[in-house]
Parts: C-alpha cells; structure tokens; sequence
C-alpha cells in the first residue's frame, strides 16, 4: 500500500538518496492518513447524525439560526432538531426540509405587573425556562450529536445545555451573537450585582463549550484575551433568497400592501393625501411607486423613496435618532426650497399628487419588526406632522423581507452594539440585496460597511439629516452618490453568500463534532 502511494507522489523522483527516499515515504504516509481521515469524517457525515440548534426565543426572529439549521440540513447531511419558541414562523426553506424537525416551546410571560415586581420574578422565570429547557433536550428530541446553542441568552440556557450533553453524551458548540450580560446592563447598568452574576455565569458556561462560533474579529479577539475562549469567525452573510427585487416582484409586493401604505390607521400625510379607496385594489395596475400597463411595469417618477430599516425595537436601537433627523430633513428642504411656511400642507401634498416633483423627494420609511418599544415609537411617528416624510410600521412574513429589502432604495441601521463587538445582521442582508444603508457609527461597523463604497455612517441625527440631502437630491434620476454605493453594496453581497461561509468557516468544526460521536 505504502509503495502504491509513494509511486503515485509526482515530486518523488526515480533515482534518489536513502534520505531523500525517506523523506518521500514520510509524505506519503501523511498524505494518506489525511486521505483516510477525510474518507472517515466524510463516511460518518452521511450516516445521517443529529444536530439540536436550541434558541431561547423565537426561531422566526432568528434569521442565523435558521440558516445554521438549513445547513447542517442540506450541507453536513444532519438531521437537525431546532428547539425554540414559537411565534414568528420561519422561512419556508425551513418548514419544507424533511430533515428539520421543530419543536415549539411555551414563552414564559408575566403580563400586568409593575416593573419592580418583574424584576424580583425574573429568578422564577429563569427557573421554569430551565426546566422547561431540560425537558425538552433530554426528553422530547432524540440525542444528538452536537448542540449548537444561540448566545445571547445565557441564562439559563448554557447551564440546560451542559446537563443535557453531560446527560445524553453531545458536544456543544455556542454560536455567540453577542454578551447577554452588555445587554442586560443596557437596563441595569454594569456595576449592578445581577449583571456582576450573569457576567460570571455567562463566562463560566461559555468556556464549558467544546467549541464556539462568533460573528466578528473583534469579539473573537475579546473571547480569547479575556475569557479564554477559542472560537471561529464565522460572518452574517445573505442566502440566496436576498436579491435585487425585479419589477414585477416590486409591483406584486406594493400591491399587496397597498392598503397598508396608503390608508394607515389614524394617520394623513403626504404618501396617502388623495389615494382612493380603488387603489387598494391590485387588480387596478396602479401603486404608489409602481404602475402596470398593458403588462408593462415601471416606477413612478415622482414616487416617494423607500427607505427601509429592520428592528426588534429594543434598547439597543434608538429610534428617536430616526425622528429628529426625519425633522430635520423636512425643516432644512423647506428651507432651501424658500418654502413659505404659511403654504398648507395640504397645498403641497395636492401638487405632489398631481405629478409634480421637486430637487428632494418624500421620503417613506418602513420600519419591519416586533418589539416591546415599537408603541412608543408609533405615537411618536404620528405626532410629527411633516411635510415630506412619512412612516409605516409592520412586521413582513419571512418571504417578503427580502423582496421589501430588494425594492428600498436605501437601508437604515440604528443598531448601537452593547458590547460593541457584534454587527448588524440586517446590514449583511441589505447588502445581499444591493442595498445602500446609511449605519450609526460604533467600534467595529467598518468590518462591514466601508464608507462611500456600499455606505455611509452617522454618529447624529443632523449627521443622518446630511446624508439623506446628500443621497436624495434630484432623486429619482440624478442620484449619483446613492447610485455608486448601490453598485458598491451588490458587489459586497455578491462577494461571499451564506453557504459558501459556513463551508469553509462552520462545517469543519461541525464534522469534527459529528465525527467523534460516530466513531
């Protein structure tokens, strides 16, 4: 056999000192325990092992575990059980795969109770969330291989882990999004005790792990300086359903909100000032950016710029930046169109709607996602009264935000990092769909937006303002700016998509991980 190998080794040559003969023979040898050991790892993969992707929150909210699932489905050929509440319904690339298999847990809530007295329950609930998670990992999925676990939340989710792989004999690999304990003293402030706790808890668990994934250099250099954790860079990239939206798909996903865009509860401004109730109708053709004719779809020219941002209106995302610069945008048009501020807003909104178009468009923002500050927020949208910006809050089905992502004509991220180490996943899905974005500025950003290539960054609401005038002067058509970084995003989302980096980041370690358990 060694004599087979040496004879097929190109740089052996035929006459050659005992030496070098030796050397040659060395080369095979880890040529062909390599080659054995791939055949192995390989072989072992299409035994069909099992992966658990466990997630203590709602698996529709969690784009990258849904990807991570996909691919242990399809690219490590695991059957893959995802645990994790219910809610949002997931992609339909996951509800279809034979070999994903989910399995809803019951939210633990405590509803109408003053904050104080939530705050003295949250033991409780982390209590039942650990038994609950118990049960679930050791009783009702089928013992897996792996446990790849989402971080953020740590407690008690990285304790129920370690019993349940102590328990039914898995690895554990922590995928972490970030430090839940930043994001609890985003509340508490740092130097509170349960901060202090869930610091140590997060820590202590967190080196537990066989193996740790992680989204960004930065946080890896941090895990591994300071918490003494090995782990992967594995980025957010887009899947292959984010794309540039056609046409036909922009009018065919305008028609179906058309009620929503056009005849929002409560709320008159310059995108519905003079929409009939027909134009709820998508067999009529006709949008408030598109119109269809004879078949033929094309964009209104003075249609309103669809900016687009995705939350779950959190702490971490200060909306209110959003509203002042929307003010200021509206304030410094009318100022440099000498606008009388006399002129009813009703007299512009009518010449807007009968065609005519001015050096700075209205802008429209849409703002998709659930969340506890989302009320808020709306009241303060509706008391704003502008002239030339108006807002649309909604949650889109897992299907429609990339299509509502692909027809935008600029991304806007609000995300403030807690621990300044993590990225924007919905930057990274703009980006998949040629969007621009416009990003608050922190520590780490630039990993993924380079400015004036595929974006820009604001650490203001006026700096925002700035860049809204700056991207939609002369819109839609003379947009140069926002036209450069648009080729500037597609060439980044086309550069590296999801599959391709979890081949060559994630799948090692998770054959690693499966490998050693089939053996």
């Amino acid at each position: 056999m060694l004599v087979c190998c040496r004879s097929r080794n190109p740089k052996a040559p035929i006459f050659a000192s005992p030496a070098k003969r030796e050397e040659n023979n060395t080369e095979a040898r880890i040529l062909m325990v390599a080659s054995i050991k791939s055949k192995k790892i390989t072989d072992n993969m299409g035994k069909r092992g099992r992966a658990a992707v466990v997630v203590l929150g709602d698996i529709g909210r969690s784009p990258r575990m849904q990807y991570h699932a996909l691919s242990l489905a399809q690219q490590a050929s695991l059957d893959v059980d995802v645990v994790a509440y219910g809610g949002s319904n997931p992609h339909n690339a996951l509800l279809e795969n034979p070999s994903i298999h989910l399995h809803k847990m019951k939210p633990i809530v405590f509803r109408g109770l003053p904050k104080v007295l939530l705050m003295l329950l949250l033991p409780v609930k982390a209590l039942m969330q650990f038994f609950m998670l118990l049960w679930f990992l050791c009783a009702k999925i089928p013992p897996p291989d792996v446990f790849l676990v989402q971080n953020p939340p740590s407690v008690p989710t990285l304790f129920a882990v370690k019993l349940a792989s102590w328990w039914r004999n898995s690895t554990i690999i922590i995928d972490w999004h970030n430090f839940g304990y930043t994001l609890l003293a985003l509340s508490l402030g740092r130097n509170h005790i349960l901060v202090k706790i869930y610091y140590w808890f997060e820590r202590h668990f967190g080196r537990k792990a066989n193996g740790s994934f992680c989204v960004t250099k930065a946080m890896q250099h941090e895990l591994a300086r300071n918490w003494g954790i090995k782990a992967t860079v594995v980025y957010d990239r887009p899947p292959e359903f984010f794309h540039c939206s056609s046409l036909q798909e922009k009018h065919e996903l305008f028609c179906r909100l058309n009620n929503d865009l056009i005849h929002p509860h409560g709320i008159r401004d310059c995108v519905c000032y003079g929409r009939g109730i027909s134009e709820t109708d998508p067999h009529v053709g006709n949008t408030i950016f598109t119109t269809q004719e004879s078949g033929e779809v094309s964009l209104k020219p003075n249609r309103p710029a669809l900016i687009v941002s995705s939350t779950s209106w959190t702490a971490d995302e200060d909306f209110g930046l959003l509203l002042e610069a929307a003010v200021l945008y509206d304030r410094r048009v009318s100022a440099i169109l000498h606008e009388d501020d006399s002129v009813h807003d009703k007299l512009l909104w009518k010449e807007i709607s009968d065609g005519k178009q001015y050096l700075y468009p209205r802008l429209l923002f849409i703002i998709t996602g659930k969340g506890p500050d989302r009320e808020k927020y709306e009241k303060q949208m509706k008391r704003l009264h502008l002239k030339r910006v108006a807002f649309r809050t909604m949650w889109l089905p897992a299907e429609d935000y990339p299509l509502m992502l692909g027809s935008a004509d600029l991304g806007i991220c609000l995300h403030a990092s807690s621990s300044g180490l993590d990225l924007p996943m919905k930057v990274v899905d703009m980006f998949g769909c040629g969007l621009p974005v416009c990003a608050l500025s922190f520590s780490c950003i630039e990993e993924l937006v380079t400015v004036e290539e595929n974006g820009l960054l604001f650490s203001s609401s006026s700096d925002l303002a700035d860049n809204l005038l700056t991207l939609f002067k002369d819109f839609p058509d003379g947009c140069s700016t926002l036209n450069s970084l648009r080729e500037g995003a597609l060439a980044k989302g086309a550069s590296t998509r999801w599959a391709t980096e979890w081949e060559q980041q994630a799948l090692p370690l998770i054959a690693e991980a499966t490998s050693d358990k089939t053996e």
